[in-house]
């Protein structure tokens, strides 16, 4: 069986990336999103989770950008780099962080169903030890193993393949980890290597693509209106086009003709 579960990423980053995020709920495939605690939105995320109790809810942990929730006056290293570095030199209460996230998160009514990471930053070990501790603390029980599956590079820069291929490298220890806290992951991922460059073409190919098992496919939509407009992110315009191809006809086509069946977390927790 070929199974698919549509994650949108930033949740709660801005209200016109909530709205396109539900929009591509309702009337596209989208199954699933993750919440991001300290995002300008995360109010209005709430809000609409509460409306839309069939889209599955994980929490999006952030160690790169926006305002920390240990020390609300203090921002959060600005580039995966700075993270890194603060992290290493014990600048970085990495632990503590991510719990007060997932404690927002529990405290506003939402039983978050996974977890995954702004940026990957989980592929860093001190990190992923970290997020599986915290996944196994609080009962989460699936958490995002972002190694790309492999994909037809039409359209793929180069560099963004390369990158894809060397993260595979960490994939024997992350695995590990996750083991050793009992925490779940799918048996494939995918969206890595095309986020911000796919429309419903392209989606259609990559469902056409997917192997046996269960697949996540990462993805960015929403409305670039003025607030996303003013954000500080490299993902604007894309995430319109993104919104257009989970919503495509010819996407829900692919899905049949590929005999791919659409899944959420809690359903496979069951």
């Amino acid at each position: 069986m070929k199974r698919l579960l549509v994650n949108a990423d930033d949740f709660g980053f801005t209200r016109d990336v909530n709205d396109g995020i539900v929009e591509a709920h309702r009337k596209g495939i989208l199954t699933a999103t993750t919440l991001m605690a300290n995002g300008a939105a995360f109010d209005h995320a709430v809000h609409l989770a509460a409306e839309n109790p069939a889209l599955d809810v994980g929490v999006h942990l952030v160690l790169v950008g926006g305002r920390s929730l240990l020390d609300p006056e203090r921002a959060l290293p600005a580039t995966v780099f700075e993270m890194l570095k603060y992290a290493l030199a014990g600048g970085l209460q990495v632990e503590a962080e991510l719990d007060a996230q997932i404690r927002r998160i529990l405290d506003a009514g939402i039983r978050p169903t996974h977890l995954d990471t702004h940026k990957h930053t989980h592929l860093f070990p001190p990190v992923l030890r970290a997020v599986a501790g915290l996944a196994q603390r609080y009962g989460i029980g699936w958490v995002r193993r972002p190694f790309d599956y492999p994909l037809n590079p039409r359209g793929i820069p180069l560099s963004k393949r390369a990158i894809s291929t060397g993260l595979g490298f960490m994939r024997s220890h992350f695995h590990r980890v996750l083991t050793a806290h009992d925490c779940r992951t799918t048996d494939h991922f995918a969206g890595f290597q095309i986020t911000g460059r796919f429309g419903p073409g392209d989606l259609a190919l990559l469902i056409r693509q997917l192997p046996e098992g269960t697949t996540e496919f990462m993805c960015h939509p929403g409305f670039c209106t003025g607030e996303l407009k003013q954000a500080r992110t490299r993902l604007k315009e894309s995430r319109e086009r993104e919104l257009e191809a989970l919503v495509s006809s010819e996407v829900r086509e692919a899905l049949e003709e590929a005999g791919v069946q659409l899944t959420r977390y809690s359903e496979l927790s069951r």
